[in-house]
């Protein structure tokens, strides 16, 4: 392969690599605008919308090994597309829900599918573009950024008003642009020699090794960013309402959400100087600690500020989390070790949405949905602590 054939090949990875972390999130968070609609039709519980929040992480969580499975047997490029078929057939299916119950069985389809593209992402950046797994990493998060604050921003001033106000119309809306992210990767995912694919006579392994001590150490390191934005996610727009604030539901998710685009834009540039480094994991643990505080201790434009800082750290720690799976193991091991990892980490992500929700509900205190979340950006130093002492991080 020619100079110039390599650079062209590098930068349609890079760019379907980019697309497809669009899909990873933007359908999971087209509810946060519209969930205190939702609650308000089907007469939710706060604890029904920890649940419903946590559905996204709980997939994750069972069906990452299928993930590792599908890559093993099929390759990247058609595991890739058929999760993004399923997210988007899943997320049309919700628009369809008449009760709580089908929303959660179509929102588990739909996370099923997220969830099996989770350990493909790294494993493709480890295929696709191996000699620069730092932005090739920073890349697809970007895009799974970018695919977190889109709907946010677009779905109450632009989205609803064309789909008549309905919230089931709006999460077509979202699915239809996932189906076209499918196609497009269909068409123009690089086929990489020596990629994992169906040899019969060699068996690709595929199931994590739980006597791995990494495994668990990312898991834990995941599990306490992922439980910050995704608890935070799922109650802050109904802690605003039950305040009284309804105004700013929508610009604090924004925030949140948005807040994560410069973190992802900065280390677009710094991504190597920083692989390894145990910095961007101990400021964010520190910062989203006090974001969380000023979040429920305020209301408001700090309200908002605290949203979007916290928005900012939590992206940096996953940003840069993202490349340990690639950077640590060996390249047949990438997914089955991003698999058991992500297991770990959206399990814990699951249990510290449901106590939030039962400590709202038990208490009747809204601010004790938040205390498991601020455990977890403690959690966040502690576990850094942890894998630098193992030098796994320096």
């Amino acid at each position: 392969m020619g100079r110039d054939d390599a650079r062209r090949h590098e930068w349609m990875a890079l760019l379907m690599l980019w697309l497809a972390g669009n899909a990873l999130r933007l359908t999971i968070l087209a509810v946060p605008p519209v969930i205190a609609t939702i609650r308000d039709e089907f007469h939710l519980s706060a604890t029904q919308v920890g649940l419903l929040g946590s559905i996204g992480p709980a997939l994750f969580a069972i069906a990452a090994m299928a993930g590792s499975l599908i890559v093993a047997r099929l390759g990247v490029r058609a595991a890739l597309v058929g999760g993004l078929v399923i997210v988007a057939v899943g997320s049309a299916l919700r628009g369809l829900s008449g009760n709580y119950a089908v929303l959660l069985a179509t929102t588990i389809f739909m996370a099923a599918g997220v969830a099996i593209m989770q350990p493909i992402m790294p494993t493709a950046v480890r295929h696709w573009v191996p000699s620069r797994i730092g932005l090739a990493t920073a890349i697809y998060t970007n895009g799974l950024l970018v695919g977190e604050v889109i709907p946010v921003m677009l779905t109450i001033p632009v989205v609803l008003p064309l789909v008549g106000g309905s919230w089931r119309g709006s999460l077509v809306v979202w699915s239809a642009l996932i189906a076209l992210i499918a196609v497009i990767v269909q068409m123009f995912a690089p086929h990489v020699q020596g990629e994992h694919a169906f040899n019969p006579g060699r068996l690709q392994k595929w199931v994590p090794d739980w006597r791995s001590p990494l495994v668990w150490r990312l898991g834990i390191l995941f599990g306490c960013v992922n439980s910050v934005y995704f608890s935070t996610n799922a109650f802050i727009p109904v802690f605003l309402a039950n305040s009284g604030r309804s105004d700013l539901i929508g610009p604090t998710l924004t925030a949140l959400n948005f807040g994560q685009l410069p973190a992802s834009a900065l280390l677009l540039v710094t991504a190597h100087r920083l692989e390894r480094s145990a910095l961007p994991y101990l400021v964010s643990g520190l910062l989203s600690l006090l974001s969380v505080i000023g979040m429920i201790g305020q209301s408001g434009a700090m309200s908002v500020l605290w949203a979007g800082v916290l928005g900012f750290s939590d992206a940096a720690a996953l940003i840069v989390g993202l490349t340990l799976p690639a950077m640590l193991c060996r390249p047949e091991d990438v997914a089955r070790t991003a698999a058991g990892a992500f297991t770990i980490s959206y399990g814990s992500a699951v249990v510290i949405a449901v106590i939030g929700g039962a400590l709202w509900d038990v208490t009747g205190i809204p601010a004790m949905a938040f205390v498991p979340i601020a455990l977890c950006a403690g959690g966040l130093v502690l576990s850094t602590l942890w894998m630098r002492a193992k030098r796994e991080l320096i």
